[in-house]
């Protein structure tokens, strides 16, 4: 990525929270299995939620934004792998001491202070994710630190909580979850906002991810979830949900700087130009009574709003592809409606320009004025544009607190407003927990081995280049390597290299490599081992067998002819080579050695080894000198 900015210049600041399942035998606050499942289901049960006043009396303003939604929820239960706790129709358990355990390693490990007392909270959750319409969650570990290359990161907290239930379907009628995943427990971890580059923040999310993988913890698909939260010195505060590719961090922050600077543009454009928010929804059915566009003939109700001084800021790009209509689109989608209509593009989608002049006539707009439709049913059509009226007001503060949902392009999605203290209240149900020295002491004497330790580890003991250990420790590949090794004699550095590059290559040419699993990749070296096959023909056999998965090693070698020769006929091929080339070994002498070594690989397809190949090469050169 290029320096498009310069970040210091900027106040750039950003803070991490990752999200990770415990690989636990049970949930956090029940004795449920932890692991997913796609059965029948025994029971559904449906709910409505709606926000609580915190302590204080306030609510928060991200469940309140939820709550105005109005939505219906499904869950789906099993009788033998989800309870009563996670119906909420039972009290939680006493909580989770395996649980516990493993989150006081991974705080020990990130050098943080662990509290004497776990207080298990209540965090207001109504997105449907929870039946209770909160979440349980305690704060654990404070004050870490994590050692990078571009400096010492603060790791603020580390909280112990229950995952949510999992999404499965949305409809008109209901949004449908199923509570298996609900209760799993993971660790919330969080950074404070000094890392100040986007390779930085790419660094730190992988260096978490890797010690949190030298502990018991769930790996595959959805196991592991990082939040970002950015802010530069103009602009303000914003979560980015679910950032699952690490190697697409630096794009997602380039274009979030590059959003909240537009943002701030805006702003500044609209003080300049004293525009205003028309809070005025208008009926404009009779404005588009006989439109021929097919969107607006098929909606019951047409509705529409005027931005006063918005004229040719709706279509800014504010990312890239992403308009501020896009802003506002998204606000209004929360309500129900799949878009938006504005000035800024139209004429278009069957509006024709005598439409638009007879709708800027009927508003009696100005030529600065910009003008919002939707079309929908009406009370959803209203509901609609009372948020786009609400965001458009935003836009004169120019950067908003809100949480937005990362895109597959690197670009960001409006999902609700930042959520504040105040969804945080005591949970009732569960007594504290001390967490006493005693508990301490034997976690920290039975630490696991951290990355940087088993790449030391690995390259000493299996004599490995400092870019085959690293490789290994990085695709956390290091115990498949280890446990393989238990099982065959073969050189370390051909197993390394297989693993590391030839497997990846192999999926980036298009082959299904899932069947290669440790059996399957220990029977080809047990080929090798036993001298059937050369290390060199190794690649060639694991892509037949990719493509055989059910076929075993032995007979796909020996039918793709990659069994090694009989050293008889090995000297054979090579003496007739050698034989073919004597002017050249004259002329060259010892210098023919790499072009001799080339002709005999290529003819020999790996069916004999090349330190042999070697060897008899040499033999034969010296033979006619």
């Amino acid at each position: 990525m290029s320096e498009k900015y310069d970040w210091e210049d900027l106040g750039l600041k950003m803070g991490l929270e990752i999200h990770q399942q415990l690989n636990t035998k049970s949930k956090l606050f029940c004795s449920c299995p932890t692991e997913l499942i796609d059965e029948n289901v025994d029971l559904t049960i449906r709910r409505n939620l709606r926000p609580t006043q915190s302590e204080l009396g306030q609510i928060d303003r991200a469940a309140l934004q939820e709550s105005m939604r109005k939505l219906n929820f499904n869950y789906e239960s099993f009788d033998k792998h989800t309870c009563l706790v996670e119906c909420d129709d039972e009290p939680p358990h006493s909580l989770n001491r395996e649980a516990l355990d493993l989150a006081i390693t991974i705080s020990t490990l990130l050098n943080m202070h662990i509290v004497d007392e776990f207080h298990t909270m209540r965090k207001q959750v109504i997105d449907g994710s929870n039946t209770s319409g909160f979440q349980r969650t305690g704060l654990l570990a404070t004050d870490g630190y994590l050692d990078t290359p571009y400096g010492r990161v603060v790791i603020e907290t580390i909280g112990l909580e229950e995952d949510a239930a999992r999404r499965i379907d949305t409809n008109s009628e209901f949004t449908e979850f199923r509570l298996d995943r609900l209760g799993i427990p993971l660790v919330e971890i969080t950074t404070d906002p000094s890392i100040h580059h986007p390779k930085q923040v790419e660094e730190v999310a992988y260096m978490i991810g890797q010690v949190l993988r030298s502990t018991n913890v769930k790996r595959g698909l959805g196991t592991i979830r990082q939040d970002l939260n950015i802010s530069i010195a103009k602009g303000a505060r914003v979560e980015i949900k679910g950032v699952q590719n690490l190697e697409l961090m630096p794009l997602i922050v380039e274009r979030e700087v590059e959003r909240q600077l537009k943002l701030i543009e805006i702003r500044d454009t609209l003080h300049n130009r004293n525009a205003s928010v028309d809070e005025t929804i208008y009926d404009l059915n009779e404005v588009f009574a006989n439109t021929e566009s097919k969107i607006l003939k098929s909606a019951k109700s047409i509705k529409g709003i005027v931005l006063k001084g918005f004229d040719g800021l709706i279509g800014i790009e504010v990312q890239k592809d992403r308009r501020f209509g896009s802003e506002l689109s998204s606000y209004a989608k929360k309500r129900g409606v799949s878009g938006l209509f504005h000035t800024d593009e139209l004429p278009a989608y069957g509006i024709t320009a005598e439409e638009v002049d007879k709708l800027k006539e009927y508003l009696k707009t100005s030529p600065e004025d910009a003008i919002i439709i939707v079309a929908h049913d009406e009370e959803i059509a209203i509901s609609a544009l009372e948020e786009v009226i609400r965001r458009a007001k935003l836009a004169f503060d120019g950067v908003v607190e809100e949480t937005r949902k990362s895109l597959d392009d690197g670009n960001t999605e409006y999902m609700r407003p930042l959520a504040t203290a105040n969804r945080m209240y005591l949970e009732t149900d569960i007594p504290l927990f001390k967490i006493t020295e005693d508990i301490i002491k034997p976690i920290k004497n039975n630490l696991p081995e951290l990355p940087d330790a088993k790449k030391e580890r690995i390259m000493k003991e299996y004599n490995l280049s400092e870019d085959l250990a690293n490789q290994i420790v990085r695709r956390t590949l290091a115990n498949e390597f280890e446990n393989i090794l238990k099982e065959v004699k073969v050189d370390p550095t051909t197993l390394a290299s297989t693993l590391s590059y030839d497997l990846r290559d192999l999926k980036r040419e298009g082959i299904d490599i899932t069947s290669m699993n440790k059996n399957r990749i220990v029977s080809v070296f047990k080929l090798v081992e036993e001298g059937k096959i050369s290390k060199d023909a190794v690649k060639e056999l694991i892509e037949a067998m990719c493509k055989n998965p059910t076929q075993d090693a032995e007979s796909i070698a020996e039918e793709a002819n990659l069994c090694l020769l009989g050293l008889d006929d090995v000297k054979e091929i090579i003496s007739e080579i050698a034989e073919a080339n004597k002017s050249m070994i004259g002329d060259r002498q010892m210098g023919a050695m790499g072009p001799l070594m080339g002709m005999s690989m290529k003819k020999l397809k790996g069916k004999a080894d090349g330190s042999l190949v070697n060897k008899i090469v040499k033999e034969e050169i010296q033979k006619r000198l």
